[in-house]
C-alpha cells in the first residue's frame, strides 16, 4: 500500500494539557516561581446563567412597567446601629484599596456610587480624601493587615466592614508588590517605599468567633453604636461562617464567591480555592433563617455580578443586596479596547489583561504610575459607573415586574428554575419543566 495515500488524522490537543496549561508548565519550569496575577477566576463555573425566571402569564399577574412602581431601596444595619444605611439601589461597590487602584479610580468609584445613591468601600490601606469627599456613603474596611488603620476614619465612615476573607483567596492574605508602593501608598500604610507588601491571612488580635464578638463590641463602642458593622467572608463553608458572624453580633454579612476579583494573588489560589457564589447563597440564607435573622441581618453577596439578571437572581435566592468589583472597574474603563496597542506591548490583549500587580495598567486604574493614572478622568469615569448602575437597576426591575413584584426584595426562589442538575442542586430550585430539586427528599 502506498503510505503517501493513507489519510492522516489531524493533530489533537489534550483537554487536560491544553495550550495554556502547557505554557504555564514551561513558565514554571523556567522560573521556579508561581504565577501571580489580578482579576478573578477564568475557568468556567456554575453561575447565574444556569437559572431562569418564570415570568407571569395566567397563573401570575405582571406589573405594568410604565404605570406601576417597582421599588429598589434597601436599609442596611438595622439590627443594632443607631444610624443604619439607606441605599437607593441594592447594588454596592466592593472593597478595592488605594494602592491596588489609583487615587483617580477610587475617586471615580465614589462619584459613580454617589450619583447612583449607593455605597462604596475603602479596601485595604486606608481612606483617601478623594474617596471620602466623593462618596456619599462610604464603608471602611477593617482588615488583618491594619494598613492605613486610623481610628479617626472609623468615625468618618458610614459603616465598618470587618474583613475575614475574600472570595478570590479565602484563607489567604493580600499582596501589593513593591512597584505599586509609591511614596503616598507607603506613607498611608507605614511601609518602606518599593518593598513588597503581603497582608496577613488572619487578624492579629483574635483567633475565633468569641474574639470576633469582642472586636465587634469594641468597634461599636469606639463609634458610639452609630455605625453598622459588617463582617465579610469568602465563600467556603457559608452556613457555619454566616451563623458565627451573626452570633458574633454582625449587622450585615458579606459573602464573596470565588468569581470575585483580587488585586494580586497566586493564580492557583484564584482558580482552585473557594466555591461559586451560586453554591453559597442558599446555605447562607438557611443559616440566617435557622437563627430567625433573615432580613434582620442583611446579606450582601458578590463574586461575578455582571448584569441586572444576576442582581435579580441573587435577590431571589435570598440576598438583600449585591456588591460589584470587577464589573465596576470595567465600567470605569478597565481593559478598554481603546488601549489595545498598549496591551499588546505588555504581551496581552484588551479583555485579558490581568497583571494588575505590575502597576502598568494602560487605563490608569490598577496603577500608581502618575503618568498612567492621569489617563483616567475621574469625573467621566464616575459618570460611566453611574450609568452602568442605572442599567443594572432597570434590568432587575424589568425582571421583577415580569414576575409581578412591586419591590426587588419580593423576588423569591419560587420565581426561578434551573437549566442544569448542578445549578438546581446548588440554588435549591427545580430543574426546568419538573418539580425536582436534586438532593431534596
Amino acid at each position: 500500500m502506498d503510505t503517501d495515500k493513507i489519510p492522516q488524522t489531524l493533530p489533537r490537543q489534550s483537554a487536560t494539557f491544553d495550550p495554556y496549561t502547557l505554557s504555564e508548565i514551561r513558565r514554571a519550569a523556567a522560573t521556579g516561581i508561581y504565577d501571580i496575577r489580578g482579576a478573578g477566576t477564568k475557568r468556567a463555573l456554575p453561575h447565574f446563567d444556569d437559572l431562569l425566571f418564570l415570568g407571569a402569564s395566567i397563573s401570575r399577574y405582571p406589573l405594568e412597567g410604565y404605570r406601576e412602581k417597582c421599588a429598589t431601596d434597601i436599609w442596611l444595619g438595622t439590627r443594632y446601629a443607631k444610624k443604619p444605611i439607606h441605599l437607593a439601589i441594592p447594588i454596592t461597590i466592593a472593597g478595592m484599596s488605594f494602592g491596588s487602584l489609583s487615587a483617580q479610580a477610587k475617586e471615580a468609584l465614589g462619584r459613580g456610587a454617589g450619583a447612583a445613591g449607593t455605597s462604596t468601600t475603602t479596601g485595604d490601606g486606608g481612606m483617601t480624601p478623594e474617596e471620602r469627599s466623593q462618596s456619599k456613603i462610604l464603608v471602611y474596611q477593617y482588615l488583618p493587615s491594619r494598613y492605613g488603620m486610623n481610628p479617626e476614619d472609623l468615625h468618618r465612615a458610614d459603616a465598618i466592614e470587618v474583613v475575614i476573607g475574600q472570595g478570590a483567596k479565602p484563607g489567604g492574605g493580600g499582596m501589593l508588590l513593591g512597584q505599586k508602593i509609591s511614596d503616598r501608598v507607603a506613607q498611608m500604610r507605614n511601609l518602606p517605599n518599593g518593598i513588597d507588601q503581603r497582608s496577613a491571612c488572619r487578624h492579629p488580635d483574635w483567633t475565633g468567633p468569641d474574639d470576633l464578638e469582642i472586636k465587634i463590641e469594641e468597634l461599636r463602642e469606639i463609634t458610639d453604636w452609630e455605625k453598622p458593622i459588617y463582617v465579610k467572608v469568602g465563600a467556603t463553608r457559608p452556613y457555619y461562617d454566616i451563623a458565627l458572624a451573626v452570633k458574633s453580633g454582625a449587622d450585615v454579612v458579606v459573602l464573596d464567591g470565588m468569581q470575585g476579583g483580587t488585586a494580586a494573588t497566586q493564580d492557583v489560589f484564584i482558580e482552585h480555592v473557594g466555591i461559586p457564589i451560586l453554591a453559597a447563597i442558599r446555605p447562607a440564607v438557611q443559616a440566617l433563617q435557622d437563627l430567625g435573622m433573615h432580613r434582620k441581618v442583611q446579606l450582601i453577596v458578590s463574586g461575578g455580578i455582571r448584569n441586572g439578571a444576576d442582581v435579580a437572581k441573587a435577590l431571589a435566592l435570598g440576598a438583600d443586596a449585591v456588591a460589584i468589583g470587577t464589573a465596576a472597574l470595567v465600567a470605569l474603563g478597565d481593559n478598554d479596547p481603546a488601549f489595545e496597542d498598549d496591551y499588546r506591548a505588555l504581551g496581552t490583549t484588551a479583555g485579558a489583561y490581568d497583571d494588575w500587580q505590575e502597576g502598568r495598567d494602560p487605563a490608569g486604574i490598577t496603577t500608581q504610575d502618575p503618568v498612567l493614572a492621569a489617563r483616567l478622568d475621574p469625573i467621566a469615569a464616575g459618570r460611566r459607573l453611574a450609568n452602568y448602575l442605572a442599567v443594572l437597576t432597570l434590568e432587575a426591575q424589568t425582571i421583577a415586574r415580569a414576575c409581578g413584584k412591586s419591590h426587588l426584595h419580593n423576588l423569591e426562589p419560587e420565581d426561578l428554575v434551573a437549566l442544569t442538575i448542578e445549578a438546581a442542586a446548588m440554588a435549591r430550585v427545580p430543574l426546568a419543566g419538573t418539580d425536582w430539586i436534586p438532593g431534596k427528599f
